[in-house]
């Protein structure tokens, strides 16, 4: 571990626990007095909230997660924030709250959205993020092209970089171990500089004392979810591993996992990358409109991290500095697990094909608790066809 890292794990632990011993029992993390001024650092009056957000003004609302909506407001010191309000059903309690947000703020990494502060007040929970100028990764992928940013094939590949540097840290490194549960596009931030931070990490946490868990609730998103997550609630951190390799697909390729179509029998972006892998052609999976640019050992390294990310047993999966290393060229992507299942009936798609099969019954109902991943942008793309020429690069 590096000594950067040690620092981090030390002033975190030191944070959290002044944090809880200070203010866990204070009066002023439930203060109604809308005029009270002298706060504990990090804590916000709803006063000074509604001030920041124009009492939630609709109009500057950003976004809407599965916690609830997001708006963008001003504080008082000039400072641009997020605040995401949560919904009455994310409630733990006011105490069990603010010991999962004690643990949130000590965390310090630049690939994570950074935590400013809180605000507990009255039937109000809310948190206040940094801004991040550029929204969501989803949004410069995935919207329609007058929405979309342009990503070219280094800024992809640093986003990649940088996604999995956050996951290592919140898995191996960080005071307290966090995973995820629902890395996707849309919990990837971009700030003005296009640097990538995971968002919405330690909402869910898992006990720092076990390494696995199995939830009986399964929380995250058809396609991204790891096979042993999605069909029996068994969680751990390799569950992430997986959602961040279908996520580097997705940019890799430039395109949706939910409207991807395929011109063959494949369900998913990763099945058909996986076909793409067994034919010799990885290239295939990189957006046409990029290859000109691209290096193409880079490329197939990426792929292929993608790829071992998100095979079938967790067991064969990398832990995430592991990926690092590899995409930093420090250590060789493993090849696939000989043997590996490459047929209709592997579990990695078992979910997915459920999931179809009941659209296309027409049901809205399925045997877990996910969440749909709507496609923000109207277009489907059907691997092995040409995009329209006038399209720009995303």
């Amino acid at each position: 571990m590096s000594l950067g890292a040690k620092i981090a794990i030390g002033l975190g632990s030191i944070c959290l626990i002044i944090f809880i011993l200070g203010f866990i029992d204070s009066e002023l993390f439930f203060s109604t007095d809308p005029n009270e001024e002298e706060l504990p650092s990090g804590t916000f009056t709803l006063r000074q909230i509604k001030f920041a957000t124009d009492d939630f003004n609709p109009a500057n609302k950003i976004g809407e997660g599965g916690f609830g909506p997001v708006f963008k407001g001003v504080l008082s010191d000039g400072r641009v924030v997020a605040v995401k309000q949560l919904s009455s059903k994310s409630r733990q309690g006011n105490r069990e709250f603010l010991n999962e947000i004690g643990a949130i703020s000590c965390l310090q990494h630049p690939n994570l959205v950074k935590l400013h502060g809180f605000c507990v007040e009255r039937s109000q929970l809310l948190l206040v993020y940094e801004y991040m100028e550029n929204n969501s990764l989803a949004q410069a992928l995935f919207s329609p092209k007058h929405k979309q940013i342009p990503l070219d094939w280094p800024t992809r590949f640093k986003i990649c970089c940088g996604i999995a540097k956050g996951l290592a840290f919140l898995h191996e490194e960080s005071p307290l171990k966090f995973v995820h549960r629902d890395i996707k596009a849309t919990n990837i931030l971009l700030d003005k500089d296009l640097t990538p931070k995971i968002s919405d990490f330690g909402l869910a946490r898992l006990d720092e004392e076990e390494h696995t868990h199995v939830s009986t609730k399964v929380a995250g998103t058809i396609g991204y979810m790891a096979p042993e997550y999605a069909l029996w609630g068994y969680l751990s951190f390799k569950a992430d591993v997986y959602s961040y390799g279908v996520l580097v697909l997705e940019i890799v390729a430039g395109i949706n996992n939910s409207s991807f179509m395929a011109a063959g029998d494949e369900v998913c972006l990763l099945e058909w990358a996986m076909e793409c892998e067994d034919s010799g052609d990885l290239m295939q999976v990189v957006d046409e409109r990029l290859r000109p640019e691209v290096e193409k050992k880079e490329a197939e390294t990426l792929i292929k991290a993608a790829l071992v990310c998100t095979s079938a047993s967790a067991s064969d999966r990398p832990i995430m500095s592991e990926v690092v290393g590899m995409l930093e060229g420090h250590y060789p992507v493993p090849e696939p697990t000989p043997g590996a299942s490459r047929k209709s009936g592997d579990i990695r798609f078992k979910a997915f094909k459920d999931v179809r099969k009941g659209m296309e019954e027409n049901s809205s109902k399925t045997q877990f608790s996910l969440n749909s991943y709507p496609s923000s942008s109207s277009d489907t793309y059907v691997a092995g066809q040409e995009r329209k020429q006038d399209e720009s690069v995303p």
